[in-house]
This record gives C-alpha cells, structure tokens and sequence, in this order.
C-alpha cells in the first residue's frame, strides 16, 4: 500500500485487512502522521494493542520493521550500536605479526549495529517503534529525539549516518514517568483506551472468526465487567481473544464451568483471580 494519495478510509480498510480494527481517532492520526511526516506517541493502558498497531503499520505498507525494546538503563550502544571489542583486540594481535594497519580496528566492520541505526541505514522504507519510552531515563529520550528531528546520527571514531530512507517513526508510552515537552512537541499524540464492547467484540471476530458470535460477546461483556474492578492487572484485549479461544477449545455446553476453568488466561494474579470469581463469575 503506497502512502501517496491515501485517504483515511483506505486506512481503515488496510489495517482491517491485516485484522486489525481500527477507529476514527487512530486511522485520523496515522493519516496526519503520514501527510506530516511526524511520528505518533501512542498512550493508553498495557495490552491494548499499541505495539500491535506498529507491526500491522509496518505489514499494511510493506515495509522493514525495527524496535526498541526500552526499559530502565538502557543506554547509546543497546540502541545504536557498540564496538566488538574482542574481534578488535584480535585484529590488533594479528597487527603485531603481519601487515595490518591498526588504525582499521574503527572501520564499520567492528561495529557491532542496533536497531536504531539498522533503521537509520536500511535501503528499504521502514517502520520504527520506540516501545515504552517512558521505561528509558530523559537522556535517552533526548538523544532518540535529537537523532530522529536531525535526521542522522553520529558515532565517536566512526562518523555521521544519514537516514536512508522514508522512515515511519512510533513512539509508545505507559506513562511510567512524564516525558519531555520536546518528544510531545514533535509527535502527534494518540491514546488508546480500553475498546468499547463494540469494537472488542469486532476485535476477536477479526482473530477468530470461527469462534461462536453468541460467545464472543459474553466472554467481552464480562471482561468489560472485569475492567471495572481494582484489580493489580486488568485483562488485556489479547487476553480476551485468548479466552475465548479457550472456552471455545474446552467446550460450551457448562460455559460457566469452562469461563472459571480457564480464567487464568485472562487474569494473571490469584488476588484478581479471587477477585474476578467472587465479584463477577459467581455472582448470581
């Protein structure tokens, strides 16, 4: 799919047909994104699907897919690239004994390359998703932004790279820590909440689309129930597809018997999971 001339419908369709249901709030800022050429920051609670709208991104216009994994000390080499130090102290040990320059050892063959600059350098247009920026300390933050709003990054010892292609750039956030005004100044901002039944319901139908219609919106309608309890971990969209699979796989004929036996899909801690039994599975 070719950005030029795309219209927000086509949008729609698109990542549709790479299941993935989309909504009037995340088809407009992915349509914007792209007309401005601005990355999106994408917010909203874990396990509804931000990771996920960046990998169908990357499938729906055919291209290259690259992430950041952040989390707390990461740091410039683990997201740009560090030098192989042992094939290094090798080639100055061969120095030693043939005529080999030292000098070579800061050639981008000892260069070890992370995602960040595979991204940066790779021929073919490509998706880049920053997944929970908000793990990485403001340092970091600022270096990604400098890098990405410079369009090129330079490495001590070995030069400036230049961005070699059309490089669609996705931020996401859990909001663990505040980010800079710099990173929201440059982004178009998108938060995705919990879906409603709805859409939920349209979600497992694209994932399973086998699976009982009459089921999948009861097993949603109590998620959503779920949801509302103060619970340590609420369920998560795929949570919700994986249930259904599982009461689908163990049998509906006793579909109480089949929601408790398999609520441990959805429901991750044995507080939450008293929780949801007593307030939502055993109620009358």
């Amino acid at each position: 799919m070719q950005i030029e001339n795309i219209s927000i419908k086509d949008i729609d369709k698109s990542l549709l047909s790479a299941d993935y249901v989309s909504n009037n709030e995340i088809s407009t800022t992915l349509y914007l994104s792209l007309l401005l050429g601005k990355p999106m920051l994408i917010e909203g609670p874990p396990g509804v699907g931000k990771t996920e709208l960046a990998k169908v991104i990357a499938k729906t216009f055919d291209r290259d897919f690259f992430r950041i994994q952040c989390y707390e000390g990461i740091n410039f080499e683990q997201i740009v690239g560090e030098w192989n130090y042992q094939k290094q102290l090798l080639h100055l040990e061969a120095a030693k004994n043939e005529s080999v320059k030292e000098d070579k050892i800061f050639d981008e063959e000892f260069f070890i390359r992370r995602p960040l600059l595979n991204a940066f350098l790779n021929d073919n247009d490509s998706v880049l998703l920053i997944d929970e920026i908000d793990k990485a300390d403001e340092e970091v933050e600022s270096f990604l932004l400098q890098a990405l709003g410079e369009k090129e990054i330079t490495i001590n010892d070995l030069g400036t790279f230049q961005l070699k292609n059309d490089l669609i750039v996705i931020l996401t956030s859990n909001s663990q820590r505040s980010l800079l005004n710099e990173t929201k100044d440059r982004c178009l901002f998108l938060y995705i909440p919990y879906p409603t039944v709805e859409r939920e319901i349209e979600i497992v139908k694209s994932k399973l689309p086998d699976a009982d219609e009459g089921i999948i919106s009861h097993i949603v309608k109590i998620v959503h129930d779920i949801r509302n309890l103060n619970l340590m971990k609420k369920p998560s969209v795929r949570g919700t597809v994986d249930w259904v699979q599982s009461v689908m796989s163990l049998g509906t004929d006793d579909l109480d018997k089949s929601l408790k036996d398999s609520v441990g899909v959805a429901i991750k801690t044995e507080s939450d999971r008293k929780r949801v039994l007593k307030d939502v599975l055993d109620k009358d």
